[in-house]
């Protein structure tokens, strides 16, 4: 499936299979992990990720996860906890999380699938669960790194990285 065929077919589908079409429509490497989990990988400007969706039936919730390629060490834990939540503060969907076990850190979204009768996942729903993830992660990626590795504060770092150009130069 091509990608104009893929945003011109505007059918409702099972949540994985949705996404799978999607993954596919972008020539995105997948792989369908029993019928209610997907794992994909892509490349973004700044890292690769790994995008995760598991389906929860009986809760009715699909969620997603963005992994981008960032391990924290454990002297940096604690700067990165205090950057989550600046960071956390500023998001409209989702969240950025660190997992203790691992120092992986990732963003997480869900879509609750309520009040549907078959639970159907639509175009734009996958595509806003997707394009979300990976924005935050873009958005968000240069303030991990100067925290992890730039010696910069919490602070510091997001206001490093995220400065807003006016004109053209």
């Amino acid at each position: 499936m091509t990608l104009d065929e893929f945003e011109s077919a505007r059918d409702n589908g099972a949540p994985i299979d949705m996404l799978e079409a999607y993954f596919s429509a972008h020539g995105w490497t997948y792989e369908k992990v029993g019928e209610d989990e997907i794992i994909a990988s892509m490349d973004g400007s700044w890292t690769k990720y790994e995008l995760r969706a598991v389906w929860r039936e009986d809760d009715r919730v699909l969620q997603f996860l963005a992994l981008p390629d960032i391990k924290a060490i454990p002297e940096k834990r604690g700067p990165l906890y205090e950057t989550l939540g600046l960071i956390n503060e500023q998001l409209w969907l989702g969240h950025f999380e660190l997992w203790s076990s691992s120092g992986i850190i990732l963003f997480r979204h869900a879509v609750l699938l309520e009040g549907q009768d078959d639970y159907s996942l639509s175009l734009e729903q996958a595509e806003l669960l997707v394009e979300t993830a990976i924005d935050e992660c873009e958005r968000f990626y240069p303030v991990f790194q100067f925290v992890l590795w730039g010696g910069k504060s919490p602070q510091e770092a997001i206001a490093a990285a995220l400065i807003e150009t006016r004109g053209e130069a």
